[in-house]
């Protein structure tokens, strides 16, 4: 037996088998006797050996086994959110029978970098999972068609060369624009989620709506206006975060012209209006009404439920994971779109008169 650790050579020798039948012993892999594989199992037991070596599994294979996952934002915001957070459930526990795992690559913060973490630049992996993917132009695609690796977007631009999973969240949000619109409300304002990498927070001129921005918040912008409403005022956040919407509820509420009805880009931002209305003495939803975007619980809430389209979070997770597993099977570029729903709840009512 070798001197240190004991080998699978060591182990097809003292089950009397060769080194290939130890193998496919531990691999489950290929013909072999019931018999012969717990042989082999009792020898490994008794010789303390723990299994093949991992890396050299991967070497063999020309594979890595790790799935790097672009969170698209600092990690510090993704985990406050939810609708990550469950996205990422729903993706992990599809890999995880694959025998896939995962690199999480965040962001990066400056505006003025290049864009890519250096993990996208450097990092082993056999498939690049890339969170509400940007625009074709973003460096990170870039990198990644450079390196040669596989890439599934969610909710990004759907691309001929990558696969990608989505949601009708740009029905989902004139659904929830009609909604208002049939309750009687015409001073409609949005809160969105970032619109580029500057992450700007504040009033959005129409030179900037004119402009390019990132496509979950472009589609959900143009959702709004299918249903046929012009906002009479944009406001941009730097995150879906509470805090962000608690700024856009302040601002859009203290004016003297406010807005009877503010659907927004999120829950997380929507009910951070719903608790700006709350400290400004406005009631919801008889004074402003607020629509938002996920189905996330929101406890902080209290009695109110949040008027909001719904998407399948944990759904959407599992799809990609699906869509991983096809493209190291060797299929070819997909595009899922997976449906969404209105819930209506008690923070959207009748416009004041």
């Amino acid at each position: 037996m070798s001197a240190n650790r004991p080998t699978l050579a060591d182990v097809a020798a003292a089950a009397s088998v060769s080194v290939s039948t130890a193998s496919l012993a531990f691999s489950g892999a290929g013909p072999i006797a019931a018999a012969t594989r717990q042989r082999v199992h009792e020898a490994a037991a008794e010789l303390g050996y723990a299994g093949p070596n991992p890396l050299g599994r991967q070497l063999r294979s020309g594979r890595s086994g790790i799935v790097g996952v672009v969170i698209g934002d600092a990690l510090r915001r993704a985990f406050r959110d939810p609708v990550s957070t469950q996205v990422l459930d729903g993706l992990v526990s599809t890999l995880g029978p694959l025998d896939l795992g995962v690199l999480l690559i965040p962001s990066l913060d400056d505006p003025a970098s290049p864009g890519v973490d250096p993990l996208l630049e450097s990092a082993a992996m056999d498939v690049a999972v890339v969170m509400w993917g940007g625009g074709e132009d973003e460096p990170l695609l870039a990198t990644l068609r450079r390196r040669g690796i596989p890439t599934v977007l969610v909710e990004g631009k759907v691309l001929p060369d990558v696969s990608a999973v989505g949601i009708d969240d740009r029905g989902g949000i004139a659904l929830a624009t009609r909604h208002l619109l049939e309750l009687g409300h015409t001073r409609i304002a949005c809160v969105t989620l970032p619109m580029d990498r500057d992450r700007g927070e504040g009033l959005v001129s129409p030179e900037t709506l004119a402009g390019h921005m990132w496509e979950i918040t472009r589609r959900r912008l143009e959702g709004v206006t299918d249903a046929g409403v012009v906002p009479v005022a944009v406001w941009q956040t730097p995150a879906s975060l509470v805090e962000h919407g608690a700024t856009a509820g302040h601002a859009l509420l203290s004016a003297p012209d406010r807005p009877t009805a503010i659907v927004c880009q999120s829950d997380l931002l929507a009910s951070g209006v719903v608790l700006a209305a709350r400290e400004l003495g406005l009631r919801v939803p008889q004074d402003v009404s607020v629509a938002g975007f996920d189905g996330i619980e929101l406890p902080w809430l209290g009695a109110d439920v949040l008027t909001t389209v719904v998407q399948p979070l944990t759904e959407k997770g599992v799809a990609v994971g699906h869509l991983v597993e096809d493209i190291l099977a060797g299929e070819g570029p997909v595009h899922r779109e997976l449906p969404v729903s209105l819930r209506i709840g008690t923070t959207t009512g009748p416009a004041p008169a």
